[in-house]
């Protein structure tokens, strides 16, 4: 990675961000402060409030043993070596679905969204999948993440199922909103 401005984001798979120890020491304080200020604003991350630090720093940890054990993917993105986003995937944990992985989580700052990040570290974490051998590639996100539902779509995923007004903020309900992809059916 060099200095300077850079326009374009830097993404990085667990083993890149392993490899820079600096940037490795800051992700879990910069993926708090995202989090944070994303579920804060009101962002269907599956927080009501926003998380901790020792519950993103948590997260952090299973997600990162996962990925080490081969169970799942990790991406982060940079811009001016500042962390913007990230995401990752988990395999299911039951030995009837370990062919499939649940996309859990994409998270991009505020001030870094409309950019083309979400799209580069979802298109990313599909072909981790991918070459990991995924069958089924799932996730849900909250009915009314209408940015989000039309990105992934777009990538080719398509709604299996719908919760209506499942999730609970407050007294707001929402649908959960099921996708796939399947792999096994494309080429």
């Amino acid at each position: 990675m060099t200095g300077g401005v850079t326009h374009e984001p830097l993404l990085l798979d667990a083993e890149g961000l392993a490899a820079d120890r600096e940037l490795e020491a800051r992700f879990a304080e910069s993926a708090h402060r995202i989090l944070a200020d994303l579920v804060g604003g009101g962002a269907a991350l599956g927080w009501v409030e926003p998380p901790s630090p020792d519950e993103v720093a948590g997260l952090l940890r299973h997600v990162v043993s996962a990925v080490r054990a081969g169970d799942g993917a990790l991406r982060v993105a940079y811009l001016d070596r500042r962390l913007v986003g990230f995401g990752y995937w988990l395999r299911y944990g039951r030995p009837t679905h370990r062919p499939h992985a649940d996309l859990e989580k994409i998270a991009v700052a505020a001030s870094a969204q409309r950019r083309g990040i979400g799209r580069s570290l979802t298109t990313a974490l599909i072909d981790d999948a991918r070459a990991a051998g995924i069958e089924v590639l799932t996730l849900d996100a909250r009915g009314d993440n209408t940015h989000a539902l039309a990105l992934y779509r777009s990538l080719g995923f398509v709604e299996y199922g719908r919760l209506p007004d499942f999730v609970a903020v407050g007294e707001r309900r929402y649908d959960k909103v099921f996708y796939m992809v399947d792999f096994r059916r494309q080429g």
